[in-house]
């Protein structure tokens, strides 16, 4: 029972969270980098040589996987901030407190979304 009324995570416990969140954040880093890299490619795929038609669509998909990969970075760039977040939450010892009901947000939750600050039961109120 003394696992109820624990309102915070112990300091080793939020030193794995710490670690598990760094990690989270070193690659998502990294796939932003490969987003943006994606997006700044500015080779035509050698279409100059191809039918007018081809280079047309062609450059529609250009444009389109553009505006994806601008999406996708926009995401990857929030995903980041809201991981340096928690990473701010661990050091004010507020980390896997529900900001709804003041419980523990379960530690295998955590474990799948890092950055939550809602339990599954503040979640569910939510719809």
């Amino acid at each position: 029972m003394a696992e109820d009324i624990k309102n915070r995570y112990s300091d080793s416990e939020l030193a794995e969270f710490r670690a598990l969140i760094n990690e989270k954040i070193d690659k998502a880093q990294a796939h932003l980098e490969l987003i943006e890299s994606a997006y700044k490619n500015d080779s035509n795929n050698g279409t100059d040589d191809t039918s007018p038609t081809f280079k047309a669509f062609d450059e529609g998909s250009e444009v389109m996987s553009k505006e994806t990969a601008s999406q996708l970075a926009i995401r990857q760039e929030k995903f980041i901030r809201d991981l340096k977040n928690a990473l701010i939450r661990i050091e004010n010892k507020t980390y896997g407190v529900c900001r709804v009901t003041g419980k523990l947000i379960n530690p295998e939750r955590l474990k799948l979304v890092p950055h939550a600050t809602l339990s599954i039961e503040a979640k569910n109120m939510q719809k």
